[in-house]
This record gives structure tokens, sequence and C-alpha cells, in this order.
């Protein structure tokens, strides 16, 4: 940090305590939350979607797939541009963004159109995901504070996230599915409002530049990628587009990094991965994120598909993973005593304990029987997110924490992606219960690797 910067962040001006700290608080929760919401109320949409423009399981991917894309791909950008201009102008252009994209995804007249406007989202997500938590983190000075924010800022995003099936399944079967991206518009708004009127106006770090390059090899690495594995499902791993694919993310990542590593002012930091506190978050982050995102995605799929339930019943069916999620981010901050590692360690044996239940799963398996699975899961989730996201903030110094927050999002998005595009593949490759056991093996491993890299932590931080 320079003097500068020091100097900046010691005369820039705070919100005091009460309503103005609280409404940078709302400000800073509504903008995770409404990005939150659009990476999962589609799914229960997929099938009117689907009735009006057509389209089989690949288009489908695409729909959800190219908002979490996108959004993955820019975060380390908006995070550059966070610290740049300071989170407060940032968080207001990513609102705006918002909003006009989510209206055009409510006009679309075609799969084509819809899929653009959800990539424009995506870049509107990328700039609220990246500086909400950095408007946090500048806005709470006080560690315990700071930790009570992040709680509710993490149970808004969450309950939206695991939440978006239940509200997207009462908007379609009374608003229809257009309605899904017009209930955007107005919650961007009050943000926005709230964002201009309450958020501490930090200045940011003017030396800094935004590079070009690196933001064109981070956004191709992630876009060929995704690319791939969506389009495996229908031409095979072996399809020379597939593999093409895969061999472009390759080197556009070697590229990246090597980039990282030579210029002076890098878009993501290599040093920050010698720290086990930032590197730790990151990996198990991407981890349960790989898993989570894509059994949403195949439970949505099962729902509707092979149960049969409408949009509606679809949504309603996701309460319990709602409530769970809800519950353990506010019941979080009570596991204090034990510590961030291990209070992450107990919501990952939650999260293994309903992946392993979801085993027996077949063609005459009832919704009653996927309960408990739901509320392992989503109460491990929400159980894990407030530590993790804590830990990850105290490895960073302020004037890098749009960077961290960036870099936490972006790959926390990218295992969203990763899980929502390997595991429709699985599904729409061959038979869907073979497809979907599949899945729940890779997610085991997903979460033991997890648990490992947890215990790590937790030992050492004792």
């Amino acid at each position: 940090m320079t003097a500068s910067d020091t100097c900046a962040q010691a005369t820039s001006p705070r919100p005091t305590d009460g309503w103005p700290q609280a409404a940078a608080l709302i400000a800073a929760s509504l903008g995770f939350t409404v990005i939150q919401l659009d990476v999962t109320v589609v799914n229960v949409a997929l099938r009117p979607i689907a009735t009006a423009f057509g389209g089989g399981v690949t288009a489908l991917q695409w729909v959800v797939s190219a908002y979490t894309l996108v959004f993955a791909a820019f975060m380390l950008t908006a995070g550059s541009i966070g610290d740049r201009f300071g989170p407060r102008r940032v968080v207001c252009v990513g609102f705006v963004v918002f909003l006009t994209a989510s209206a055009g995804c409510g006009l679309a007249t075609g799969t084509a159109t819809l899929i653009a406007a959800r990539a424009v989202q995506g870049i509107g997500a990328a700039l609220l995901g990246s500086c909400s938590l950095a408007l946090l983190n500048q806005t709470f000075t006080d560690p315990a504070r700071r930790a009570r924010a992040l709680g509710l800022w993490a149970a808004g995003g969450s309950v939206a996230l695991s939440g978006g099936p239940v509200v997207g399944g009462v908007l379609i079967a009374t608003l229809g599915w257009r309605s899904i991206f017009f209930i955007n518009v107005p919650i961007s708004l009050f943000g926005l409002w709230l964002t201009w009127r309450y958020a501490p106006r930090t200045p940011g770090a003017a030396h800094r530049r935004v590079h070009l390059g690196s933001a064109v090899m981070a956004v191709t690495t992630l876009a060929a990628f995704a690319a791939a594995v969506i389009e495996s499902g229908s031409h095979g791993f072996t399809s020379p587009w597939v593999l093409g694919g895969l061999a472009l993310s390759l080197f556009t990542a070697v590229a990246f990094v090597r980039l990282q590593a030579r210029t002076t002012e890098p878009m993501l930091p290599l040093a920050l991965f010698r720290m086990r506190l930032f590197t730790a978050p990151i990996v198990i982050g991407t981890s349960v994120n790989v898993c989570y995102y894509g059994l949403i995605f195949l439970f949505t799929l099962l729902f509707q598909a092979h149960l049969g339930l409408s949009p509606l019943r679809a949504g309603l069916a996701f309460l319990p993973m709602t409530a769970a999620v809800l519950a353990a981010n506010l019941l979080s901050g009570r596991f204090g005593a034990l510590g961030p590692g291990r209070t992450i360690l107990v919501g990952l044996a939650a999260m293994l304990a309903g992946c392993v239940a979801l085993l027996p799963v077949g063609a005459h398996t009832a919704y009653p029987a996927l309960i408990a699975q739901q509320v392992l899961l989503g109460g491990g989730l929400g159980l894990l997110v407030p530590p993790l996201t804590g830990l990850l903030l105290s490895s960073a110094e302020p004037s890098r924490s749009g960077v961290a927050s960036g870099a936490f999002t972006a790959f926390r998005q990218a295992g969203s992606l990763l899980g929502v595009a390997l595991f429709g593949s699985l599904v729409s490759s061959g038979h869907f219960y073979t497809g979907l056991h599949t899945a729940i093996w890779i997610s085991i491993a997903a979460v033991t690797l997890s648990a490992v890299i947890a215990v790590r932590v937790s030992v050492n931080r004792t």
C-alpha cells in the first residue's frame, strides 16, 4: 500500500453508526442478492422458455450459463475497476447495467436474444459482485461488526440463490416467465438509490490501471472452457470443437498467469496465492459451488421433467433448501467459538452427508425422499460461506479488497458454471439417472477435497 492509499483511507468519509451504515449494508446486500437470484431463478423457467422458443438441453444450458460465464469471466476485471475508481461508483454502474439487461431479458423475442441479454446481465453482475463485498469492507471497519454484516450479506445472497426457484415458480405461475427478469428492475433501482445516497465515498487508487490484455485472457479462458464443456454433451469430448475449446482455454490460462507474473500492476497478484488464508477459501468456494449449483440444476430437471412438477410446484420444492440456507447463515456467527476453520468443516460435513444420501435416488424416488438431502446441502453451504468470506477478507490489505473479493467471487462463479455445464452434459449425453449418479460422485469428491483443505486451515489456526 502506498502512502497516498493510506492517506486516502484515513481521511475518506465513512457512514456513521445507525441508518447510514445500515443503508450501506442493505445496498451491498441487494447488489449481492439480485445477482445471486438470477443464477438460479431461471432454472424453473426452462420448460416455459423451451415451450416459447424451442431448443434442447444444450440451448437451455446456455440460457443458464451465458449469465454465469460472463459473470465469472469479468469478475477479476470488475475487481480491478473497483480498486481503480472506488467501489461505490462501480456498484452504481453495475446496478444500471444489470437492470437494463434484465429488462432486455424480459423483452427477448427468441433464444438468441435471451442468451445475449443474459450475457450483458453477467457484466452488471460482475460489477456488483466484485464491489458489493468491497463496499462492506470499507463501511464496517470494526471486525465484530464486519463479521455480523458479512453474515447478513451472505444470508441475503444465499437465500436468493437457493430461493431463486421458489421465487421463480411463484412469479411464473402468476405473471409468466418474463416476470422473473422484470422483477430485477425495481430492486436494482432501490439498490442504486441507497448506494448513491449512503455508501461511503472512498476514493479509488488512481495510480492503478485496468490491464486490457489480462482481461481478454481471463474472459477467453473461462468462455472457451465453458463452451467446450457445454457442447461436449451434444458432440462428445472427442469432438474437434470441444478439444479445440479446451486447448484454447489452457493456452490463454497459461498466458494469463505468465502475464500476471511479469507485469508491475497485475490484475490478480500471484503473491496472494502464497497466503493460505487466501488460497484455501478460493479452492473450497470453487469446489463446493461445483457441487451445489450443479446439483440445483439437476434437481430442477428432476422435479419438472421426471417428477412432472409444474414450475410453481418445482419452485416450492426448493423451500427446504432455502430455509436451511437462511437458518445456517444466521446461525453461523454462533459457531464463533469453534473458529472459522472448524465451522467450515461442520458445513462441509453436512454437505457431504447430503451428497451421500442422494446416491440411492432413482426413477421411482418420490419427492419426500429428497427433502433431507436439500436441508443438508443448503444448511452446510449456509454455514460455511460467512467464515469462508471472513478468512479471505482478512488475508488482503484494504486497498486490494476489490481484487480479493473479485477473485473469490470469480472462482466461485466459475465453479457454479462448471457444475451446471458438466452435470448438464452428463445427463444430456446418456441416461438421466446414470448421469445424476456420476454427478453425485463428483460432488462427493469435491466436498471431500474441500474438507481436507479446511482441516489444514483449522489446524494451522489453533
